[in-house]
């Protein structure tokens, strides 16, 4: 289903439909995973009705991360004007069997769809969840941008359990766009003043131990630092803008013009050995969210790793120098706390002034943001090739001139993309739909692989792409390849085959193809989305189960959502001759009970490496280690097995995969993996978007690199254009062809 807009906000109270439906006017586009939406007459905040969103039953499927109800809205009648979203929410967890507690949230979430299928405005209260079990009230604020197609809204349940909306409302607050500055250039002093407090707010925000800085909104400090800081016109008035914005929320961080002798404040200067020392501790880094692998501290300790004579004495740019501590004793009576930062409030800035990426102050901070995280907790800047600082300048000078979101999208991409990770993504993407076709590379030529059904006969399989919409392909690559982070070339390749024909809902495109024979063809097409999540076009693979040669055995690990999917298969698998798992993609089921039945002796996952950091710039970083343990299953499968895999294989796949190479359980055919594994930590920043990025290090059973390495084939298999033409997969032939001729030995 897709959902469908109404000309205007309805029935916003819940008052409208039948009990155990999705209200009148809503919609309910996640209904998978075990989540449903309904009217009811439950406790409702107002009125005789509210509705639920519940999954009841603990369950891990990755079906759908999350249940939602939604309304879109025309948003013709809201162009360039400031709208309140408001309403109450509250969330009940659900207590499953053992006693299991499965944390659950809720999220109000407001989004403008622009033209061309770009994003405006955004805001899923990522920051700021409801786990009440009593109602709630919400409010989100934002601006229609003048190209705004529709206004979507809603609330969305994570995790298991139940959440409930009730007494919805949409006021116009006035015009749009007040208070945000325009975009403008920053000259040489400017980016001096920007670049020295962006390393302040990062060594502030994550090394200064007091109950202020914890307590801080840091989005809202950084974007009126940026207003206070960035017109210093010398480095004495950088140092007293500094002074003015930090002092009140960190009275004993000291700021002075470089060459100034800045000094602890006595009662720090004669802390003793045996003195209880507050500090941060950072697990890599936790910034949002619920329960995560990752955390940050504040600890107390006399055994502390850093120690108040040592706080951190740095020249910033600009011409200032910064004195800031690390470690601050609890002695009684003794106070080194200021005031927590929680609301902005600047002269002539109207009240209900929210940041977007309208506004050139809050692009700048996200820059900050953005650059600070990585900057003291990316923990793969020693395999990976990049100038960060280089690239703080870069996306500072661009973001101050941005003058539209696709743009500044593109910066913050770019920004990630100089990472090389294959995690690094910048959400929400432009709500774009695939093109009813797929490709593949071929050395260095992209190639016709799927035609969906209703496209112009004369586009065949094996057919070379030359031009998307009368540009030609390597000037379209070129682009993508600026803006897409990965850490192998076989991942980058992969990505930007995903960005490759999308554009918006109903529209068209031409492409021009020349096929194996030379024929050149200019074909039009047509972009077509029947669900809210569309999928992009894939090449056909055979059946669950079936046999692709005697005694051989396809299963598709790609395909598979369910542990009782793969269970259904077992009794197959355990009377094969020969399997072929294949594993192009990304596993959408706890695998773990593959492994146990293809293993005689406990085996254990890679080496997790998660930072643990107490220092800022990545000074003496140390890693707590972990992986876990897989116990052998009966049957036993045979040990004739392929397994099949390629550049888009990333992550859990990747972990996977990782045991089969190290145990040597398999015959890996195909190409090297996405090179990238361990948990996501993603955090949003201000504006609105949202990062993903690796927060651990990952290395491979033996203690060797996996970052930017992957998993290597066994039997390496390249792609030809002969054989995509003939509609054959080469992949799975090779195989194939490797389990036969071990049949045949037997």
């Amino acid at each position: 289903m897709t959902t469908q807009a109404v000309t205007a906000p309805a029935n916003l109270d819940f008052e409208e439909g039948a009990i155990g439906d999705v209200p009148d006017s809503w919609a309910s586009p996640a209904q998978s995973g075990g989540y449903t939406v309904r009217l009811t007459n439950e406790d409702p905040k107002r009125g005789r009705y509210c509705v639920e969103i519940a999954k009841t039953a603990v369950d891990d499927s990755p079906e759908s991360p999350f249940g939602n109800v939604m309304q879109m809205i025309d948003a013709t009648p809201f162009r360039g004007k400031r709208l309140r979203f408001t309403g109450w929410a509250k969330t009940k967890s659900v207590i499953a069997d053992w006693l299991r507690l499965s944390s659950s949230r809720a999220q109000a979430w407001f989004r403008v769809d622009r033209s061309l299928g770009t994003i405006g405005f955004f805001d899923n209260m990522q920051d700021r969840p409801i786990r009440s079990s009593s109602w709630r009230h919400f409010e989100i604020v934002g601006d229609i941008a003048k190209d705004a197609e529709y206004i979507n809204l809603g609330l969305m349940l994570q995790g298991n359990g139940r959440a409930w909306l009730d007494d919805v409302q949409i006021e116009i607050l006035g015009d749009g766009g007040i208070g945000n500055q325009p975009a403008r250039e920053l000259n040489q002093r400017q980016l001096d003043n920007v670049i020295a407090l962006t390393r302040l707010v990062g060594y502030v925000r994550f090394f200064h131990p007091t109950e202020a800085v914890a307590k801080t909104n840091w989005d809202l400090f950084t974007i009126k630092a940026v207003r206070h800081v960035e017109d210093a016109s010398s480095a004495e008035e950088l140092a007293q803008r500094l002074n003015e914005v930090f002092s009140p929320v960190a009275p004993t961080v000291q700021i002075g013009v470089s060459g100034s002798q800045l000094t602890l404040p006595e009662a720090l200067d004669e802390a003793q050995s045996d003195t209880r020392i507050r500090f941060w501790e950072h697990r890599g880094v936790k910034l949002v969210g619920p329960r995560s692998t990752y955390s940050s501290k504040q600890r107390v300790s006399t055994n502390a790793p850093v120690s108040p004579h040592d706080p951190i004495r740095l020249d910033l740019d600009g011409g200032v120098t910064t004195l800031v501590p690390t470690a601050i004793p609890t002695k009684d009576g003794v106070t080194y706390e200021g005031t927590a930062f929680k609301e902005l409030q600047i002269d002539g800035m109207p009240h209900d002034w929210r940041p977007s990426n309208d506004d050139r102050s809050t692009r700048l901070a996200a820059v900050i943001s953005t650059w600070n995280v990585f900057q003291h907790f990316y923990p793969y800047f020693d395999v990976v090739d990049v100038d960060w600082n280089a690239e703080l300048t870069r996306a500072l000078v661009a973001s101050a001139t941005n003058d539209n979101e696709a743009d500044f999208c593109l910066t913050v991409e770019r920004l990630i993309a100089a990472l090389h990770d294959g995690h690094g993504r910048v959400f929400p993407m432009s709500r774009f739909v695939p093109p009813p076709v797929a490709f593949d590379w071929i050395g260095e030529s992209i190639v016709v692989t799927a035609i969906g059904e209703g496209v112009d006969e004369r586009l065949q399989h094996g057919d070379v792409v030359t031009e998307i919409d009368g540009e030609a392909i390597d000037t379209i690559v070129a682009s993508l390849r600026d803006r897409i982070s990965a850490a192998t070339p076989g991942y980058l390749r992969v990505q930007i085959l995903s960005r490759l024909g999308y554009g918006p809902n109903r529209s068209t495109f031409k492409i021009k193809t020349r096929s194996p024979s030379g024929e050149e063809k200019e074909i039009s097409l047509e972009r077509k989305a029947t669900s809210n999540f569309p999928q992009p076009l894939r090449e056909s693979r055979p059946e669950q189960g079936s046999e692709v040669a005697d005694g051989v055995v396809y299963v598709d690990l790609d395909r598979i959502s369910r542990l009782g999917e793969f269970k259904r298969l077992i009794p197959k698998l355990a009377n094969a001759n020969g399997i072929v798992f294949d594993i192009r993609g990304y596993p959408g089921f706890r695998f773990t009970p593959v492994i146990a039945h293809l293993i005689d002796e406990p085996v254990t996952s890679a080496q997790w490496h998660i930072p643990l950091v107490h220092h800022p710039d990545q000074q003496d970083r140390k890693f707590t280690f972990s992986n876990w343990k897989v116990k052998p299953k009966s049957p036993r499968f045979t040990k004739n097995i392929a397994f099949i895999t390629d550049g888009s294989a990333i992550s859990a796949a990747e972990t996977f995969m990782g045991i089969i190479e190290h145990y040597k359980l398999a015959e890996i055919v195909g190409q090297p993996t996405a090179g990238t594994n361990g948990n996501v930590n993603p955090f949003t920043i201000p504006g609105g978007y949202t990062i993903a990025w690796t927060g651990m290090r990952v290395l491979k059973h033996d203690g060797s690199q996996h970052h930017g390495v992957g998993i290597q084939p066994t039997i390496p298999v390249s792609r030809t254009i002969e054989g995509i033409a003939a509609g054959r997969d080469e992949f799975l032939e090779r195989a194939v062809e490797a389990l036969v001729q071990n049949i045949e030995q037997i």
